[in-house]
């Protein structure tokens, strides 16, 4: 009995290591919270979410790994839903003053990204709690209070309100208050963690700040890095087009992942998997040495995130559909199917098709070569085109449609 126990003391320190250091940027106050962890009490871990898009990508999923350990290690993870920081807007790492959204547009957004959420975190084991509980409560008084708590020279201390007031762009009011209100939500559920990226780094400091200011033990902070998008330069977004979502079909989702460059495999596999740093250097360095083939290294990555995400048959299926368009040049086997008129001008056939929402966009697909036509590369955004028997339409490298003729 007493070897299981230390062995089991072991594991706990070995996974509390893990959490700390694995696909980590920075914890504020490290020692802190791994003697809190390695404990008996049951802490809260918060993470904050604005539902401003509701689409949940793999950069969001760097953070939902590190919150499955947590859950992992018996301890209770708090999602704060921010109705109202939402409707303001984040404006971390922004140039410019954001839109605010309908108190509509976020419930539904809402919704959206839990569904995706719990593909990831045991939705037993997870607290919802939306701002609206102790907001729609808040008074003139508690606004005024609050904000009596920080000073805008500290506000300014951070990097984008500093570089945006020193060239004489807006800054809203409401902007400012984003922070402390964010901060607000640490001392409203009594947060003894908080996660994010490392661009939410300044708002999590300021809830030490504040939990301070009001009598709570301020919470210990861990960032993780920013995933790169699949163009290898801009983090990932849906505003820059770079982005593989949670929600992706297996076979988008894996053809995405072994488009990605060559250069992003150390992090994705950092970030995204539980492969040991010692696995991910042999493998790099015998690519480097061209004794592997980094079209293998992506190949394995799919596997793993399709199967988690999914399922691993899920996973066996999204990879041999990807060998035989891609490597053996074969066509999907299932594919929609469309009826269209036997002659018809490129661009509507395109929307017809389902290949673009809107001329503009067909015109781009065709300028830019992305559109073949049994096989054919239509290049004339211009051309009309016949269809008398069934035809493959393809856009890009996984987009296929079968063409019916009418009639």
């Amino acid at each position: 009995m007493a070897t299981t126990e230390h062995q089991r003391g072991l594991d706990r320190e070995a996974a509390v290591e893990h959490l700390l250091t694995h696909a980590v940027a920075d914890v504020v106050v490290k020692e802190d919270l791994r003697r809190e962890l390695l404990g008996t009490r049951p802490l809260r871990v918060k993470l904050g979410v604005d539902p401003t898009r509701p689409d949940i990508h793999l950069g969001h999923y760097v953070c939902f790994r590190k919150l499955r350990e947590f859950q992992a290690l018996g301890h209770q993870i708090v999602v704060i839903i921010g109705d109202w920081t939402a409707r303001i807007g984040d404006p971390s790492g922004r140039s410019v003053q954001r839109q605010m959204l309908s108190e509509e547009e976020v419930r539904r957004n809402a919704q959206t990204y839990l569904d995706q959420f719990f593909k990831v975190v045991d939705v037993d084991r997870a607290e919802i709690r939306w701002q609206s509980t102790w907001y729609n409560d808040f008074t003139l008084a508690d606004v005024i209070h609050l904000t009596s708590k920080y000073t805008v020279a500290q506000m300014l201390a951070r990097e984008d309100f500093a570089k945006r007031f020193n060239e004489g762009s807006p800054i809203a009011i409401t902007e400012l208050l984003y922070p402390l209100l964010q901060a607000y939500d640490s001392v409203a559920v009594e947060a003894d963690v908080e996660i994010g990226g490392t661009d939410q780094t300044f708002n999590l400091l300021v809830a030490r700040d504040i939990q301070r200011e009001m009598g709570q033990r301020p919470q210990n902070i861990l960032t993780v890095p920013l995933l790169v998008g699949t163009d290898g330069v801009q983090k990932m977004s849906k505003s820059f087009d770079n982005y593989i979502a949670v929600n992706d079909p297996p076979e988008e989702m894996f053809g995405k992942i072994m488009s990605i460059p060559d250069s992003l495999l150390g992090d994705y596999y950092r970030l995204l998997t539980d492969v040991p740093e010692s696995e991910i250097t042999s493998m790099l360095d015998a690519a480097v040495r061209g004794e592997v083939n980094p079209r293998d290294l992506k190949e394995r990555l799919g596997m793993i995130i399709v199967t988690d995400l999914h399922s691993a048959e899920d996973a066996e299926a999204a990879r041999e559909a990807f060998d035989r368009v891609y490597r053996r040049r074969e066509l999907p086997e299932d594919m929609p199917e469309v009826a269209v008129p036997r002659e018809e001008r490129i661009l509507p056939l395109l929307i017809t098709a389902g290949m673009a929402r809107t001329n503009n966009e067909a015109r781009r697909l065709v300028t830019q070569g992305g559109v073949r036509l049994g096989g054919e590369r239509v290049i004339d955004p211009e051309a009309t085109v016949m269809i008398n028997a069934p035809t493959v339409l393809q856009v890009g490298k996984r987009r296929f449609v079968r063409l019916v003729p009418k009639g």
